[in-house]
């Protein structure tokens, strides 16, 4: 018998883009064994009325308040069946085979844990954006995503197996390994958090898996922007907050080094360079952050408006 699967998606101010997911959902799944979750988090306009008169096949959670990527999956989470969870961007787009794929690489590999499907960018549609991860580096904090920017010409189709971590925009969890791990860490609430994730599944005893066969389409960026405040506070908090949670004591000392020696002042320079006003004080915000407040935190600090 075939598993249910949970799709969980997040709508945060994009409901256009939620039903272009939606849409391609409809036109390219097959897999009978499927619930559609879609959470709205804390959207300017509820569109949760209106989506429940036009989709009654999927439901919908409304959050009063924007609880963050982890948030709001986590608000899926505790609504849905399925035995496997698959977490997807509201700006992706399905193709045909995507979610019996995915749950077969699952079915038949009882130490697998969690999948990612290949990633292509949507409006390169010929380019990757994943094909895997390397291992974390826990000195630096750093990793590559391997294949981003490459052409595909099949060049990583022959890759499944164990990568170094899933990709948040596409990412089917077994419950069981959710049931052992726990749920994703909220504090993070943008940014490394299902990196987060990614160790604690692998630290509960399951492999993580590139699936090449599978495909999504990506719309990058689409939610926050690639320069935005928003973004660089919490990349840069959630960075160290990750290797405060997760490093070998030896590995969390050189980081700190590393991070006020080295990164700080190259960051500030850059900010000064491309004149990107405020983004020091966001820096020393998101140093300050994990100064005064323990690892896991609820108190998010949020830096600017939202």
């Amino acid at each position: 018998m075939k598993k249910t699967v949970s799709v969980i998606t997040v709508n945060f101010n994009q409901s256009f883009i939620t039903e272009q997911l939606l849409l391609s959902i409809a036109n390219t799944n097959a897999y009978l064994e499927i619930e559609i979750i879609v959470v709205d988090n804390g959207s300017k306009v509820n569109s949760v009325p209106e989506w429940e008169q036009k989709y009654p096949a999927i439901k919908f959670i409304r959050s009063n308040l924007n609880l963050g990527f982890a948030g709001g999956n986590n608000l899926g989470i505790k609504e849905a069946k399925g035995e496997y969870l698959f977490f997807v961007n509201n700006d992706t787009e399905f193709t045909a085979g995507l979610i019996e794929t995915l749950a077969n690489v699952l079915d038949t590999n009882p130490n697998v844990g969690l999948v990612s499907p290949k990633i292509r960018y949507f409006d390169q549609p010929g380019t990757l954006q994943y094909a895997g991860f390397t291992e974390m580096n826990y000195y630096t904090c750093r990793n590559y995503c391997i294949g981003q920017f490459e052409p595909d010409n099949g060049q990583y189709d022959d890759k499944l197996g164990p990568t170094g971590y899933a990709h948040g925009a596409a990412m089917m969890l077994k419950r069981e390994a959710m049931d052992k791990a726990g749920l994703m860490a909220e504090n993070f609430f943008l940014y490394y958090e299902e990196m987060d994730w990614c160790d604690r599944i692998k630290k509960a005893g399951y492999e993580i898996w590139f699936v090449p066969q599978a495909l999504i389409y990506h719309k990058e960026s689409v939610s926050v922007g690639k320069a935005s405040g928003l973004k660089e506070y919490f990349m840069n908090r959630n960075r160290i907050l990750f290797i405060r949670r997760n490093a070998p004591f030896i590995n969390r000392m050189f980081f700190y080094v590393y991070f006020v020696v080295l990164v700080t002042p190259r960051n500030i320079i850059t900010y000064q360079k491309n004149k990107q006003k405020g983004f020091t004080t966001l820096l020393l915000k998101a140093i300050w952050w994990n100064i005064t407040e323990k690892k896991d935190s609820e108190n998010l600090g949020y830096p600017i408006t939202r």
